[in-house]
């Protein structure tokens, strides 16, 4: 009696198997599949760490909220928590300036208010650039205040 290379079914003397079709002259193969490892990998793991840290930088908190809990890669960890502080940066800054203006314009001396906030837009745009070019050079660099804060987000 012969039985099948593959499944075990009896055969008798076909030369295929008339449970699984398995060639009986070819060598059989197993059964079963292997079993399929599944790796806990992050969601953005195909993305480089460079493009993942400036990408972070794009859309402010919410590109950083995303990357610090999607990410897990300490790179693009620190760069998702400083563009986080760097936005609440922003705001207070902006908050600040937009009391002090409020007060000048009751002094009548609001036209400065024409000059500092174009130009407060110019440096803030011209910082969010070069720390997203830093993070595409794989650079780690820190803000003063704001990169301690970040380092601590990140979990270092």
């Amino acid at each position: 009696m012969a039985f099948c290379k593959s499944c075990g079914q009896d055969i008798g003397t076909s030369t295929f198997c008339p449970k699984c079709g398995a060639n009986q002259g070819a060598a059989a193969s197993p059964a079963t599949a292997p079993p399929v490892v599944m790796s806990a990998a992050s969601p953005t793991q195909g993305l480089e760490e460079n493009i993942a840290g400036l990408l972070c930088y794009v859309l402010g908190w919410l590109t950083g909220l995303i990357f610090l809990l999607v990410d897990k890669r300490p790179f693009v960890r620190f760069h998702a928590a400083q563009s986080i502080g760097l936005s609440i940066a922003v705001f207070v800054v902006y908050f600040a300036v937009g009391i002090s203006f409020t007060m000048l314009h009751f002094m009548h001396l609001g036209f400065f208010a024409l000059g500092i906030y174009p130009l407060l837009g110019l440096l803030l745009f011209a910082l969010w650039i070069f720390l997203m070019y830093k993070a595409y050079l794989h650079e780690k660099f820190s803000l003063p205040i704001i990169g301690n804060i970040a380092d601590g987000m990140a979990g270092r």
